[in-house]
């Protein structure tokens, strides 16, 4: 139960730091402060809900864009965010390639980052009580 909520945590730091890069990096990517909050929260459920979803269709359907899982549902969440939270605008095809893949990049990297660092410590946890 603790790991789902550090994940859940880990989701929404990482999506909001992803978010904010993109709209400084990338051009054609506008982030309203009004609707930054709504804009992770729409994203990152938007991703939890579509991710395996869309690796049961892949799996089904197409199992050489396995692969291509996380961006699929990157892209999604995105498109999805656009529509509903109002604090994020993505214009023009590339822009879009490279918010997908700035923000599958920082979310990927993000959560294996922490989520190692948060095991790791547990683990050291657990071994410093069983040896008391």
């Amino acid at each position: 139960m603790i790991r789902f909520f550090v994940q859940i945590i880990v989701n929404l730091i990482t999506a909001t730091l992803a978010l904010l890069l993109i709209g400084l990096l990338i051009e054609g990517v506008t982030i309203r402060a009004a609707g930054l909050i709504t804009a992770v929260a729409v994203f990152v459920v938007a991703n939890a809900i579509l991710a395996p979803f869309v690796f049961k269709m892949a799996h089904r359907y197409a199992p050489a864009a396995i692969g291509g899982v996380g961006l699929l549902s990157t892209v999604l969440a995105l498109f999805i965010a656009t529509l509903i939270s109002g604090g994020l605008a993505i214009s023009g095809f590339m822009d879009w390639v490279l918010a997908t893949l700035l923000v599958w990049i920082i979310t990927a990297i993000g959560g294996w980052l922490v989520m190692a660092w948060w095991a790791k410590r547990r683990v050291k946890a657990r071994q410093s009580n069983t040896s008391n």
